[in-house]
Formats: structure tokens, sequence, C-alpha cells
């Protein structure tokens, strides 16, 4: 069995001579391993359902009963099936999330900042680790931005259907006229590359400045200049088109770790470039399908209609309030469900 196969190589004396290596082969294991467990999960629960079935024929079960088996055992399939819209590689990886409160000022601000929290709940309900990179407060509420890292397995699978523009109608406690207001915040998701991802990264293309972080964190914070700002100048190596990559990290007092962090995320921003453009070319290929434009409004939250909807997939709720307390595997499982096979 390959399982049993991997599982004794890590067991060798010298597997972990080759740290990168390792890691790899630990995370090969694991995701058999979650295969393997859906696999009997779904096989446990039919045999369960079919028990059911023949004791409900001679009287000693209710439908009630055979309902139950048959709810459970629809959502372990439905649960194996969605995992297996994620067979990328970029899928399995945690991710970075960056909110950016587009024109409009405080009213934008103030819909970012709803973001941020709509995604902090969805990711502390999965049992995913968040940490903040970088944060600019509003001028008078909310924030201008955020980079969020979410740590965790299959983050990015789950998070890259929200990329896009995600738009806010609302009468704004903000406009004394109590006028109806719409508000834009754009969402950018990467993978979160680690040290088993190769990810080319030109020293010479990289410059640093630091600076007095702002905000929570004591007097330390800002007597050192602990925040680190770093510059890369990206060409790209399929077009030539050159850009500045900027990236700001104030995530510890440690000016050393926020470099590391820094430069973390700049490997993650190279490979979803390279991921990007392998994506392209496949829609060259596939042109026959449905086309996904990551850049556009992508999902509507009408507060006073109580309505949200996902303008890709056509799937709309109703609770409005327990989306922004951070439910949204209902437009992820939509998404996934129609694209994720492409």
């Amino acid at each position: 069995m390959e399982l049993e196969e991997d599982e004794l190589r890590s067991q060798a004396p010298d597997f972990w001579n080759d740290a990168k290596r390792a890691e790899a082969h630990m995370k090969k294991v694991k995701n058999n391993k979650r295969w393997i467990s859906g696999y009997e999960g779904v096989q446990s629960a039919v045999e369960e359902l079919q028990l059911a079935a023949e004791m409900l024929k001679d009287g000693s079960a209710t439908e009630a009963e055979l309902d139950a088996a048959y709810a459970e055992a629809s959502k372990l399939v439905e649960d194996l099936e969605l995992a297996n819209m994620l067979q990328k590689e970029e899928d399995q990886m945690s991710a970075v999330l960056k909110i950016v409160a587009g024109a409009g000022g405080t009213e934008s601000q103030d819909w970012a900042s709803q973001l941020m929290r709509l995604y902090q709940r969805w990711a502390e309900s999965k049992g995913y680790k968040v940490s903040i990179a970088n944060l600019q407060d509003g001028d008078e509420a909310g924030i201008k931005t955020v980079t969020m890292n979410i740590e965790g397995d299959t983050v990015y699978g789950y998070l890259k259907s929200e990329n896009g523009v995600h738009r806010l109608v609302r009468v704004s406690p903000y406009n004394a006229q109590g006028k109806r207001m719409t508000s834009f915040a754009s969402v950018f998701v990467t993978p979160l590359v680690d040290d088993t991802i190769e990810v080319n990264v030109e020293q010479a293309r990289i410059s640093w400045d630091t600076f007095r972080s702002s905000g929570a964190g004591g007097q330390n914070v800002n007597k050192v200049e602990s925040g680190v700002r770093l510059r890369y100048q990206y060409k790209d190596p399929y077009t030539g088109a050159e850009e500045e990559i900027l990236i700001e990290n104030t995530e510890t007092r440690d000016q050393p770790k926020n470099r590391e962090n820094a430069l973390r995320q700049l490997r993650s921003i190279l490979y979803e470039k390279e991921m990007t453009h392998r994506r392209e070319e496949q829609a060259k290929v596939e042109a026959g399908k449905k086309k996904i434009e990551w850049g556009s409004q992508i999902r509507s939250y009408v507060f006073d209609d109580r309505r949200v909807k996902d303008h890709r997939t056509g799937y709309q709720t109703s609770d409005v309030q327990g989306v922004m307390d951070g439910d949204i595997d209902g437009f992820i499982k939509a998404y996934l469900m129609q694209f994720g096979a492409e």
C-alpha cells in the first residue's frame, strides 16, 4: 500500500537530513491519510444507511432515523466531492489575504473593516491561525488596508473564491441624509508558500527601508524602527513588463522577524504570479469553457434587502448577518463545484 510505504520511508534514520524534501514527503502522507479517512467515512455512512433501511422494513427503526442516516451520508459524500475540487498544488497551502478599501472615504474604509472581521470569523470557525502582517487604519473609522496570514490545510483552495471586488449597498451611518450608498473593497488572495516550494527571488532586485510602527504595542514600537518595507523590482519572465512590488510588515517588534515575514510574502506573490500565468495559458487552451474574471466585481451585499449574491455562480442567501459573521461556506462550495474542476 502506498501510504504504508511512505510512512516507512519517514522512519528512516536519514529522513530529516534533507528538511525540504522531508517536509514535502510528510505533506504527501498527510494528504493521502485525509483521502483515505474521507473514503472510509463515506463507506461507513453508506453501510449505516443500508442498515437503517433494512431496520425500517422490519419495524426496528423509524423514518426519522433513516432520514438522519441519509443526511449524514449525503453530507460526507458532498464533503469528499468538494475536496476533490482542491487538487492543485497551491490549493493545499495557507493563504495571504489582503483587503483594500475602494474610493469613497470613511464608508468604504468601514466596509473593508467589516470584510476583515468576516474573514477572521470564518478562519476562527475552521480552527485556522490568523495573524495580521500589516494594517493601516482609516482616517475616521475602518481600515484603508490589511494583510492577513491565514494558516492551515487547504486555506488557499477555499479562499481563492474570494478574489475580486466586493460591493456593499446600505443606508450609510456616515451619511447625515440617511442615503443609500454603494461601497467597494478589493480582496486579493495568494498562496502562502513555505520552504518546500521553489520560488526564484533575485536578491539584487530587493531593497529595504525601515520605519517606526504605529498603533498598539507599547512605547517600544514607537521608539524602534521595527517596521520593514520591502521593494522588489519585478520583471515578468514571459512579457518583460516591469513593476515594483511593495510589501510592509509590522507583525512583530523584532525587525529581523519582520524581514523574514516580508520575504515570505514576496515569495507568495511571485508564486501566485507564476500560477496566474499557468491559469492564463490553460484558459487559452480551454477557450470554450466559461472564463473566470478574477479582478471583476464578484459579490454584492445588500443590507436593506437582506440579500448577499455571488454574480459568478448565482448563489445567494438572505442571512446577511450570518455571512458577515463568517458563514461563507455556501458561496465557497458553489464556486468550487462550478469552477473547481477547471
